[in-house]
This record gives C-alpha cells, structure tokens and sequence, in this order.
C-alpha cells in the first residue's frame, strides 16, 4: 500500500536508529562475534567457533560449518534474551541481549475498496487461505546458503513512502502493522533482487499483495515484493545480487504504484531498512 512521502523526517529517524542501534563487532567472552541491530525488527549475524551449538532462549540456530548464524527480532521483541554458546571443548558462553524498543507510527488510510479492508465473499477468503498456504510453504526453506553475508542493496531506488512497523488504520479499523518498506516509483519500474539467492513463491495475482515473489537468502533470511506488475523470475530459479525480478507495480490493495519490500528471519517479520542502509540519492 502507498502512502504520502514521509520526507527528511522519517529519513532521519531510520538513520538515527541505525546510528544508535548497531552492534559494531561485538566480541563475547568466548570469541562470538554479533554485528547488526539490536533492535526491534533488527537481525544479528553471528561467527563463533566452528562445531559450536547456539541457542536463542533455548531454542536450538543453525550453524555453518564455519561457524557462521543469524538471529531476528520481530517488531513487537522483548527486550530481554539470551545466547548461549557451546563450545567443541564443552565449554558455555552465555549472552544476555538487551533488545532496544523502538516506537512505531499511526498511519490512517481512507477510501479503500472495502473488500480489500473487510473481505466477506467466500470467493475472496478463499483467495486469502490460498495465498498463505503459498507464503507459509515459501518461508519454510532453510537452506545452508550463506548469500546473506554478501550484504543487501534497495531493490528499488526512490521515495520512501511507508516505513516499518507503523499501526495502520484503514476505512476507521485498526489493521496488522505495516511490515515492509514502501518505495514509490512509477509503473514498470525495475526490482532487482537486493541479495542472492533462490526464488520461493513467485505469483502474480495474490489478494491483497499483488504480484508477489519471495527470494530465499539462507538460513531462514528471505526477502519478500510486493504489488509487482510483472514477475521475470520462477520458482526454483538462483538469481545473483541486483539481478531484475520482475516490475514495479500497484497490484493487490495498492493506492499507488509502489513496491512493499518486507523481509523475515523464520517467524520474524525484520526491517529491511536496517539491513539496507540509508536509500541512496537517485541519479
């Protein structure tokens, strides 16, 4: 969905958060690495030493051979968590994270077709159950690929027209927050994959995101296009860091051409922005 053009406002407050949230090479007792965000909708990359099991509050990450993991924070984290690390010698490494809070926009929206707000025809709620049938099946991949740790591009150069995590309200109801970062561009825009990886879902005609593909990144890491006009890409297909997926579109519950740009590790919906780093200036 598109919304007014934000401005140097909310440009500066994604990069003041960024500023202020990074973990710049944090080395634990034991020699765990974490660099990323501690943040709500932050994700920390992990090397520890190679053979070593880690845990998030218990519940067993994977690990490359090299020692290499990912942890995510969703939007709505507590701020409390810990890491325990076992070595190959037996030895425990214990990391107690404190997740910073961040706070999140109201964003009211009016004048929508009411069957993308409320949908009640079967024919539509069926669409829907059929849609996340799809994403869930797309998000259960988690290979052993490390494209992650060449780093993520924008997608798409442009306006940032909605941010992560916002509460929005649309036709006077309070919806699921917003989960994505929105760029505004015109139709037929070029999307290019920020990162490596294989294609999961690719479908032009969900109910509310459009034209919709899901590229897989690795351990659990995916990115996620929404509203796309045209997909260029299948299921099954790698593409490479600023390969073309497809077009920028207005599909689905769109009020304008856009593309929403969401990312999850595992359950964990993330801030792409976090991940991508300021928008570059448009040429």
């Amino acid at each position: 969905m598109s919304y007014p053009n934000n401005g140097p406002r909310a440009f500066y407050s994604i990069v003041m958060l960024m500023l202020t949230c990074i973990v710049q090479a944090v080395v634990a007792g034991g020699g765990t690495r974490l660099e990323g965000h501690m943040t709500q909708g932050g994700v920390l990359f992990g090397r520890t030493e190679p053979g070593s099991t880690v845990r998030l509050d218990g519940k067993p990450l994977k690990v490359s051979p090299d020692g290499n993991f990912i942890l995510g924070f969703g939007r709505d984290a507590r701020q409390r968590h810990e890491l325990t690390i076992r070595h190959p010698d037996g030895r425990d490494e214990k990391r107690r994270l404190h997740v910073k809070a961040r706070q999140y926009r109201i964003q009211r929206i009016d004048g929508l077709p009411p069957r993308k707000v409320t949908p009640r025809s079967k024919k539509d709620l069926a669409h829907i159950r059929h849609d996340i049938a799809l994403v869930k099946k797309a998000r259960q991949r988690i290979d052993d690929r490390l494209d992650f740790l060449h780093g993520f591009n924008w997608p798409v150069i442009g306006p940032i027209t909605g941010v992560y995590g916002s509460q929005r309200i649309l036709n006077g109801k309070r919806k699921r927050p917003h989960y994505g970062v929105d760029m505004a561009r015109p139709v037929g825009t070029p999307v290019h994959a920020p990162a490596a990886g294989i294609v999961t879902l690719a479908e032009p005609d969900m109910f509310y995101s459009g034209g919709t593909v899901i590229v897989d990144h690795g351990y659990g890491l995916s990115s996620s296009f929404l509203h796309m006009r045209k997909i260029d890409v299948k299921v099954g297909q790698r593409v490479e860091q600023g390969d073309v997926i497809g077009e920028l579109g207005a599909t689905g519950r769109a009020t304008g051409p856009h593309l929403d740009w969401r990312m999850n590790w595992l359950t964990q919906r993330v801030d792409p922005a976090l991940l991508a780093g300021p928008m570059p200036k448009e040429n």
